[in-house]
């Protein structure tokens, strides 16, 4: 854990040499691990318990939320897929590499991404706010604060896959939903380099009038599919 933390700790370190403190990096480490953590970190709920709060969340946000049988995971996944587009009127839809090609139904058109090095087509701004969406999955959930965690990798590609289509469809198991946001950097610990995004609910901002409008910062509409 102590590692990752070079940075900071390298930061932290200029700082303080800069301000006539002489503390090593080894030394700032040492007094980060000794701040106390009463907080909670691990979470209560039952799996089911966690998921309908998980879904609890996202709709109070505005999100819509299907779930899908644990039972019915290949057909059942690609099923409500094409449901959900239909629904949503999209017909054509960014994907990052590596999203199983069990989820993807006939009938609609399916662009690979291929930004930073990945496989496919590099499409820009421009391009990719011209799909009707973008369909993904998740490195983590958090059931507390109905947020779902998107990495630069594989089944969920590069930052402004997500952000500019005006639609995201994403695909999230039960296994990938914590309780807690702690748990959550928890399992964010070993891919900690990569670019991460926290995304609850579909984009949305209000103004110095308090008049909220969607939209502003990534997709004005947002569906998940919880698997389990």
């Amino acid at each position: 854990m102590e590692s990752n933390f070079g940075a900071r700790n390298a930061i932290l370190g200029a700082i303080r040499s800069a301000l006539g403190e002489t503390q090593s990096a080894e030394r700032i480490a040492a007094e980060y691990a000794a701040l106390p953590r009463g907080y909670k970190r691990h979470g209560t709920l039952p799996e089911q318990e966690r998921l309908r709060l998980f879904q609890h969340r996202l709709e109070e946000y505005g999100a819509g939320v299907r779930r899908v049988a644990s039972d019915a995971i290949g057909d059942g996944i690609r099923d409500e897929i094409a449901g959900r587009l239909a629904a949503r009127g999209c017909k054509r839809l960014v994907i990052p590499y590596g999203l199983p090609k069990g989820w993807l139904p006939a009938g609609f058109d399916f662009e690979p991404y291929g930004g930073n090095g990945e496989t496919g087509v590099s499409l820009g701004p421009t391009a990719l706010n011209r799909m009707d969406g973008v369909l993904t999955g998740c490195t983590v959930a958090i059931a507390e604060t109905g947020s779902i965690v998107l990495q630069s990798g594989e089944q969920q590609g590069a930052r402004a896959l997500t952000l500019a289509p005006d639609y995201h469809l994403c695909v999230v198991f039960a296994e990938q939903v914590v309780e807690t946001v702690p748990e959550s950097f928890a399992r964010l610990d070993a891919t900690s380099c990569l670019p991460t995004t926290f995304v609850s609910g579909p984009s949305a901002t209000a103004d110095i009038e308090m008049t909220r409008i969607k939209g502003v910062h990534g997709p004005r509409f947002l569906d998940v599919l919880l698997v389990g």
